[in-house]
Formats: C-alpha cells, sequence, structure tokens
C-alpha cells in the first residue's frame, strides 16, 4: 500500500539517500553507545546530530535489536563502543515458552527509543523531516529468545513450538509498533535478519506470516512498515514481499538489481552497501566508487533508495557517510 512515508521516497526530485544508523553520532556528540542505547538525550542527540551535520533526509533512532529480548528478559551485554548483545538463551523448552510472559510496552529500555523518537518527531515535523523507529521482527526475536540455531533447527523438527514463541513474540511487537505511530514516528525499520537464515518456505511461514499480522495491525497512511533484511537473497524474495510492508530494505547477499527488475516498480526496495566494507572500513573514495556502481545498476528504477546494507557500526567515519550522501545527491542531479 502506498503510505506518506513511500510517497515521500517516490516524489522526491532525488533519489533518496538512507544509510542506517545513528551510532556515528556518537563521534560528534562525544557519547558512548553504553549512553545511547540507556539515555534519550544521548541518543535523540547522536540522532540529530548526524542529521545537522549531513543534512539527513529521514532521521532514525537507534537500531538495537537486543531491546525487545531484555524486555522480554534477556541477559543483555552492554559496552561502551560496541551494540549490545543477548547473553544465553531464555527458553528452552516448550513449558518453558508456554510459560513466558508477555511483557508490556514502557518496560525495560523500550521508553528510551519511544522518547527518542517522541523527541525527534517534534523537530522532524518543523523541518518537515521524516522519522523512523527501529524494531526487531518476529523471527529473529524469536531466535533471540530460543537461540538462533535452536530456532532454525526446530523450524524443521518441531515446528509448533516456534510457533508457540512466535504467538508469544508478535503481540508484543504489535504493541511496540503501535506506540512508534503514538510517537509521531512516520514508520519503523523492521530488522528480521535472522529470517534469511531460514528456507524461502520457512521464512514465509515463520516471519512474513508474522509480519504480515504486524503491518495489518499498525501499516497506515501516516506510518509505514520499513521490513529489514540483511541475510535474505534472490530466492527469498517472493515470500518477503508476503509480508505486504510499504517499503523493503536488503542486506549484501541481495541482487538488487535483479530484485528491482522482478518486482517491477511494484514495490520500493532499498539498499545495500556493505555497513562494515564499505562504509566502516572504506574511504570517501571508495564509498563513492561503491555507490556510483550501485546508482548505475539501479538507475531504470524509480522506486529504490540508496542505504547502508545494514546498521553502521560505531566508529564508522562521518566523512564515507558525507560521501555516501554526496554522490547520490550529485548523481541525481
Amino acid at each position: 500500500m502506498a503510505t506518506r512515508f513511500s510517497e515521500y521516497i517516490v516524489d522526491r526530485p532525488q533519489r533518496l539517500a538512507m544509510p542506517i544508523g545513528i551510532y556515528a553520532g556518537l563521534e560528534i556528540t562525544g557519547a558512548t553507545v553504553r549512553q545511547a542505547i540507556t539515555n534519550v538525550d544521548a541518543q535523540a542527540k547522536a540522532a540529530l546530530a548526524l542529521h545537522e551535520a549531513l543534512h539527513t533526509a529521514v532521521v532514525l533512532t537507534g537500531m538495537d535489536l537486543s531491546v525487545e529480548a531484555e524486555t522480554f528478559g534477556s541477559q543483555i551485554r552492554i559496552s561502551d563502543n560496541e551494540v549490545p548483545t543477548v547473553v544465553n538463551r531464555l527458553v528452552k523448552s516448550p513449558e518453558e515458552i508456554r510459560a513466558l510472559p508477555i511483557p508490556k510496552v514502557g518496560s525495560g529500555r523500550t521508553p528510551v527509543y519511544l522518547e527518542a523518537a517522541r523527541q525527534l518527531a517534534d523537530i522532524g515535523r518543523k523541518q518537515g523531516i521524516p522519522v523512523l523507529g527501529g524494531m526487531i521482527g518476529p523471527f529473529s526475536l524469536a531466535g533471540r529468545l530460543f537461540g538462533v540455531s535452536e530456532a532454525l533447527e526446530i523450524s524443521a523438527t518441531d515446528p509448533q513450538t516456534l510457533i508457540a514463541l512466535l504467538e508469544k513474540v508478535t503481540p508484543f511487537l504489535i504493541d511496540y509498533a503501535r506506540a512508534f505511530r503514538q510517537a509521531g514516528a512516520a514508520g519503523v525499520i523492521m530488522a528480521e535478519p535472522a529470517a534469511g537464515l531460514l528456507s524461502p518456505r520457512g521464512l514465509g511461514q515463520f516471519s512474513a506470516l508474522y509480519v504480515k499480522r504486524i503491518v495489518e495491525a499498525v501499516q497506515a497512511d501516516e506510518f509505514s512498515i520499513v521490513l529489514h533484511n540483511c541475510g535474505a537473497r534472490l530466492v527469498h524474495l517472493p515470500k518477503v514481499l508476503e509480508s505486504g510492508a510499504a517499503i523493503y530494505h536488503f542486506g549484501a547477499p541481495m541482487d538488487l538489481p535483479a530484485a528491482l527488475k522482478a518486482v517491477d516498480g511494484k514495490v520500493i526496495l532499498g539498499g545495500n552497501l556493505d555497513p562494515t566494507a564499505v562504509f566502516y572500513s572504506g574511504t570517501p573514495e571508495t564509498v563513492s566508487a561503491q555507490a556510483i556502481a550501485l546508482l548505475d545498476a539501479a538507475r531504470p528504477y524509480p522506486k529504490f533508495f540508496m542505504s547502508s546494507g545494514c546498521d553502521l557500526p560505531p566508529g564508522t567515519p562521518v566523512a564515507n557517510i558525507r560521501a555516501f550522501l554526496d554522490i547520490v545527491a550529485s548523481y541525481s542531479n
């Protein structure tokens, strides 16, 4: 379906450039990753600093795929310089899954991200700049609670147990997405990276089906689901599209030119320059060269936006992001 944010992408005179991630803004504000993921002001200031320094067309909250698992009760490892990670499995059996309570949005660190979205949305409305929140997808959250390799295994050997866990996490994710909408965000980037490890059939059964439930519950004219899958390949594309999201975002494994040809202008796709190899480890010159190559490949497809293939790591040079944005702007003119 068309949404305000999808129209914002398509109707722009220049192709949209939307690098994913705010951690590079910490290089400007001097805050740590720990502060950005636990303190509303630190997160909002990092996002705003990056926007003001680079004149980005979209403002993002932090992307942190441990928030939802922590809210369910998972142990999280937090450091000053690295994104947080989930430690150990929270549930290991059907009995533990059945007993797992569904937490309320507003517990854990969810208020940090929701309030950051609210603060940024207030500023964004004044500037005409959309703000997107960040959240995890259903299969990826199930994998963090049960273990990714274990979730992949039971998808084949014990699918009912996996379905039981997905039935636990999906209502929470619907409520979380609704809270971002109520905060004034124009949408959320829903990260579902673990689903790219499934077979296409498994992705349809254990990811797209549940993403579709979230989409049907929250997506509206004023609120878009941007479905991100940095593990999906071209063979997954038809099943990914079954989710019904307004916009799709892919990582380096996706053959984007082939994907764009396959969708034939029916949906908006974005991606997919490697966040580590291109943005973090590259130079402005190599970033520019990679961006030009992708722009050339995508030239025939107006429903495409340029982006990093996933969240930019902490320490990504701001100069590399600026080179990316400059090339997209100059190429579009």
